[in-house]
């Protein structure tokens, strides 16, 4: 596996070797001592997969509390992922950084605890799969908007193009939630 340069510190992304032939490939996409070495050093205790059509966005999401990190992939079409760094006192605090993730390049995007993650579909349909290092809770879970001017991620699909849950569509702005993040900066 091959670590890939990423401009804010923190995400990883990894692309694993993919071995092909005539009949398909195969590539091993998580090894937990591999990811270990990278700095991946959480226990991944929860995996998921969502499928979705072109045009969805999903997102900005995270947990409060001890938070969650994930691994995130896209196993069939193509995605553009985005993380929003989130910890207060961070040099990069509300900047994002997007990645195109691929069924063709099987790139594993790590999403560690203090960014804000949420992704846009490009192809026709596309499954994303993810490990995340915390279970799943409504309780803990939260967002902010995906078209908060501040941030201004620039998604590759148009406005009036998007399907977007009305959760996502009505989730408030990152600075009227900055107060009350529980993640904080720590420089390596």
């Amino acid at each position: 596996m091959e670590l890939l340069p990423t401009r804010l510190e923190g995400p990883l992304l990894i692309a694993p070797t993919v071995f092909g032939d005539e009949r398909g490939f195969f590539a091993e996409t998580y090894r937990r001592r591999t990811f270990a070495e990278l700095g991946v050093v959480e226990e991944m205790v929860q995996h998921n997969h969502s499928r979705s059509r072109r045009g969805t966005i999903r997102g900005m999401h995270f947990q409060i509390g001890a938070g969650a990190s994930k691994l995130v992939r896209c196993a069939r079409g193509a995605i553009v992922d985005v993380l929003v760094d989130v910890r207060r006192g961070s040099p990069t605090f509300g900047e994002w950084e997007a990645f195109e993730l691929t069924d063709e390049r099987l790139h594993v995007l790590y999403a560690p605890i203090g960014f804000a993650h949420g992704f846009c579909v490009l192809s026709d349909v596309a499954d994303v799969v993810y490990q995340q290092s915390a279970y799943y809770s409504s309780e803990v879970e939260r967002g902010f908007s995906l078209d908060d001017p501040d941030v201004a991620i620039d998604w590759p699909i148009a406005a009036g193009e998007r399907i977007v849950s009305e959760r996502d569509l009505s989730a408030p702005r990152l600075s009227e939630i900055a107060g009350s993040l529980p993640f904080e900066y720590e420089s390596r």
